[in-house]
């Protein structure tokens, strides 16, 4: 049988992926549940007699089960998600185009093959020591080369990433740290009908940088409900497999952003920061640190990023008839600093609300998709007075109108 303790010693030491290790808690369990055997004397008692210490091995040994089943089935699936989102100083080095040296290089053979053998560790081998008669969960695993596996992602760093992007798209950001969002927004660009020019614009930006030519930041302007947001979201899902990654920013956060290009500015992948409804006052402490990212300040210019914000304000300034009658000396200059910051935005793209027949082709489009089954004229009949009872026509009017019809169908 395999010599468990040498696995967990060996896994001890390892330098490269320490954190799963020591932070895991599939893993830590699993270690656990190995230590424990280790002190099990299988003569000590009977299936019918179930010591203290027995229960303690199989309460480590379900405890490892139900974290694992959060997941998958698969420990050796699971071991090598980890090693593959592992943020560590291999990877670091990689990604910057530097050398990992002999040393690391050995250090890194080492540590795969040893994961590699946990990883792969038969289920029996932990159940059989148990000597126990009744039920207990069991898990899968499977023979992979974690090395080979392993250099193919270094290939392919660009694509994947590594950390929490290698598993996430979509992130905030929170106390100056950049957090995944779990559950991000499924929208996908099959989801539209309509605005394709517009759109088209975003995603022509967006495959400049993916593929390291001048990408320009992006002001998405105009009414509300026209697809501004759903448009950044869904460049952002549909293009995650080619490296691209977004990251929400408040407006209030905006002061964060020279710390959070530092910490991605080396990473090989792209990525956007989203600014939804953009927006400011004549005396907004803000406004001075979006105008040096968009000039390109040293502290915040990275060439794998770009900034697409929206806004329902064309120059992105809250104007009043106070600020004009304002007793400063050049208040006209003051003025076009405040309305030039729209300018500053490579390129802006304009949505505005549909007109009756744009508004009502998006609406049969989206009831195609989603089955409802209704006569056309009643269906646009209907539509139309759907939109009167909200804020006019728009993309999102004609989103919620069938909403509701695929609700009704289905009850």
């Amino acid at each position: 049988m395999t010599d468990l303790k040498q696995i967990v010693t060996e896994c001890e030491n390892c330098i490269i992926f320490r954190d799963i290790v020591r932070s895991d808690a599939v893993v830590g369990k699993l270690i656990e549940t190995i230590y424990s055997l280790s002190g099990l004397n299988n003569d000590d008692d009977g299936a019918d007699c179930v010591s203290p210490y027995r229960r303690h091995v199989m309460k480590n040994y379900c405890g490892f089960i139900d974290g694992l089943y959060a997941e998958t089935e698969n420990l050796t699936q699971y071991v090598l998600d980890r090693i593959l989102e592992s943020d560590n100083i291999y990877i670091r080095r990689r990604a910057a185009g530097k050398p990992a040296g002999e040393l690391l290089e050995e250090c890194l053979a080492n540590e795969l093959w040893v994961l590699g053998r946990l990883a792969q560790l038969p289920c029996y081998e932990l159940l059989d020591r148990m000597n126990y008669d009744g039920f207990l969960p069991r898990y899968r695993t499977e023979e992979v080369d974690f090395s080979m596996v392993y250099a193919t992602r270094m290939k392919q760093l660009d694509k994947y990433g590594y950390g929490i992007y290698a598993r996430y798209n979509m992130f905030s950001v929170r106390d100056g740290a950049i957090i995944p969002v779990k559950s991000p927004d499924p929208v996908r660009l099959t989801d539209f009908s309509g605005y394709e020019r517009e759109r088209g614009e975003v995603i022509e930006n967006t495959l400049a940088l993916l593929k390291g030519l001048p990408a320009n930041n992006v002001l998405l302007y105009g009414d509300c409900g026209t697809g501004k947001s759903s448009t950044v979201k869904a460049i952002a899902n549909e293009y995650a497999k080619d490296g691209l990654r977004l990251i929400e920013l408040k407006k209030k956060q905006l002061h964060e952003l020279p710390e959070i290009v530092t910490q991605i500015a080396d990473s090989p992948l792209k990525f956007i920061i989203f600014i939804d409804d953009l927006s400011f006052t004549e005396d907004d402490d803000d406004f001075a640190a979006l105008k040096a990212i968009l000039e390109g300040s040293i502290d915040s210019k990275a060439d794998n990023l770009c900034i697409y914000a929206t806004s329902n304000r064309r120059h992105l300034v809250r104007e009043t008839f106070s600020a004009r009658r304002g007793d400063e000396v050049h208040a006209k200059d003051t003025m076009q600093e405040l309305y030039s910051l729209a300018d500053r935005f490579g390129i802006t793209v304009t949505f505005v609300k549909p007109d009756k027949s744009l508004y009502l082709q998006v609406v049969t489009d989206l009831a195609k998709r989603s089955g409802v089954d209704m006569p056309e004229e009643e269906l646009l009949k209907r539509a139309e007075v759907f939109a009167l009872s909200r804020a006019g026509r728009s993309p999102r009017a004609a989103r919620q109108f069938v909403d509701s019809l695929a609700i009704i169908g289905n009850e």
